[in-house]
């Protein structure tokens, strides 16, 4: 049984498609036999055994393990650039079709047909990127949908479609005192193109400086070309930069060319030619002014004075309306009563219904600060007239019946605060106007005593026979 486990070793690598069926002769032997059973021998024996290969499902297979493909730069979308090819070797042979995983093709160059050929999807540039390494997938139609992949790798060809350019700064540094015909700069070029050992370049002044009386420029054949001066006398007061074009061609097909620009710049040196400065030095002004700057800075000032009254101008008519919007402050929620607040308590003060004194309408102010009984006349539907020894509780009621049968008083309670003492008080009346109706006796010789000051008072009061009765007299009337 040694053999057959070597044959399922084996089996283990058999390819349907490379080998369908296997046929296998196994031999069979007992190695201990007993002396006693030699005659019934032999002890062995053969058979024949036929092994088939089933068909699995396998993915589709390549033709080839890599591709590579080329393709012009700047070709046209649409452009063919190879086909790829798979196939089905199973028994079933699906159909398979093709697509590019997009993460191998970030910006989508590229597209696949049906039939695996690839095509651009636009134009591509070899300076930005040269080659373009892509995977396809083939993915069987059927089946349990396997698939795999190959790589395709493409490169994109060079096309002239570059123009050429200075090769370093274009930046060129000259002497003042340089002596004509010496070279002040050689210039080279380059191209983005890949011309490799053919590639060369020419160079020429621009038309219209061909004929200039400073420089001219000479090819050296080798791609290179030198700058000679042709005069001397150059100074940095007069002209410090001057500006070389320069057309260079380069022999691609077609041929490119481009206009660049050379900058010379003028420098003070030593006699042995050493660069010792490039900047401008700025030139010493004589002492003193003419007679343009003095007028200039008169202008200036004169200008400024102008612009200073005008702003004070404006100033002064903006502040205008302020004052006399101020003087002729007339606001619509002020209006004139003669009835005193109540202070600090009065939380009605704001509301101008309740201000109003429904009895200024009539001609008639009552006074809450004296008795009711030398003020209210007799009103009708309110109750008698209040008699001389009105009580604090009778003027109360009054006073609240007033307000009960008032049409424009508030819908809520208000706090009404009069200025009546009441009958029954000790100190009594505190009217000032009351007061002088009293026949007490005043005296007021003691101003005599304090001075030149109240000599006046004193004269005035100082006497009894001055008398200040008719004074509460004079008020009531």
């Amino acid at each position: 049984m040694q053999r057959l486990g070597n044959a399922e070793n084996r089996l283990e690598q058999v390819d349907f498609e490379t080998k369908r069926s296997y046929t296998l002769k196994v031999e069979g032997s007992n190695p201990h036999i007993d002396p006693r059973f030699l005659a019934w021998g032999p002890y062995k024996d053969e058979a024949t055994i036929k092994i088939s290969v089933e068909d699995a499902d396998e993915p589709p297979v390549f033709i080839a393990p890599t591709y590579t493909f080329e393709v012009e730069e700047n070709a046209p979308q649409g452009t063919p650039v190879g086909r790829v090819h798979a196939k089905d070797t199973d028994v079933a042979n699906n159909p398979v079709r093709y697509m590019i995983p997009r993460y191998t093709d970030v910006d989508q160059f590229f597209t696949i047909s049906e039939d695996g050929m690839i095509t651009t999807t636009r134009p591509l540039d070899r300076e930005t990127q040269p080659w373009h390494n892509i995977s396809v997938s083939a993915i069987e139609i059927g089946g349990h949908h396997q698939d795999t992949k190959v790589r395709v790798n493409i490169k994109v060809k060079d096309v002239n479609d570059n123009s050429p350019e200075f090769a370093t700064n274009n930046e060129a540094l000259m002497c003042e005192n340089v002596a004509p015909g010496k070279v002040i700069e050689t210039v080279s070029a380059v191209d983005k193109d890949e011309m490799g050992h053919r590639q060369h370049f020419t160079f020429s002044l621009a038309p219209e400086v061909a004929h200039n009386q400073n420089f001219s420029l000479k090819d050296n054949r080798d791609s290179t070309a030198s700058i000679y001066v042709l005069r001397k006398g150059f100074s940095r007061l007069t002209q410090d930069v001057y500006y070389i074009p320069i057309e260079i061609n380069d022999n691609g097909f077609p041929s490119m060319s481009s206009t660049n620009t050379l900058t010379i710049r003028v420098c003070s040196c030593d006699s042995k030619d050493t660069i010792l400065s490039c900047n401008v030095e700025p030139y010493v002004l004589p002492a003193g002014l003419s007679t343009g700057a003095l007028i200039a800075i008169l202008a200036c000032i004169v200008i400024l004075l102008a612009i200073v009254v005008l702003f004070v101008a404006l100033r002064r008519q903006k502040k205008e309306p302020l004052i006399v919007f101020e003087e002729e402050d007339i606001r619509e929620n002020i209006i004139t009563y003669d009835d005193e607040g109540g202070g600090e308590e009065d939380t009605e003060a704001f509301d101008i219904a309740t201000l109003q004194n429904p009895d200024g309408a009539n001609g008639f102010l009552p006074r809450k600060d004296i008795k009711p009984e030398l003020q209210y006349p007799i009103r009708p539907g309110i109750g008698h007239p209040v008699p001389n020894s009105v009580d604090v509780d009778d003027f109360i009621k009054t006073r609240i019946a007033e307000a009960d049968s008032d049409p424009t008083a508030p819908p809520y309670d208000s706090i009404q605060i009069y200025g009546y003492e009441g009958r029954g008080s000790l100190a009594g009346s505190l009217s000032s106007l009351e007061s002088v109706t009293t026949e007490s006796d005043l005296d007021y010789d003691y101003l005599q005593s304090w001075g030149p000051r109240f000599r006046k008072l004193a004269d005035l009061y100082g006497t009894k026979d001055c008398s200040i009765h008719d004074v509460d007299d004079g008020e009531d009337s």
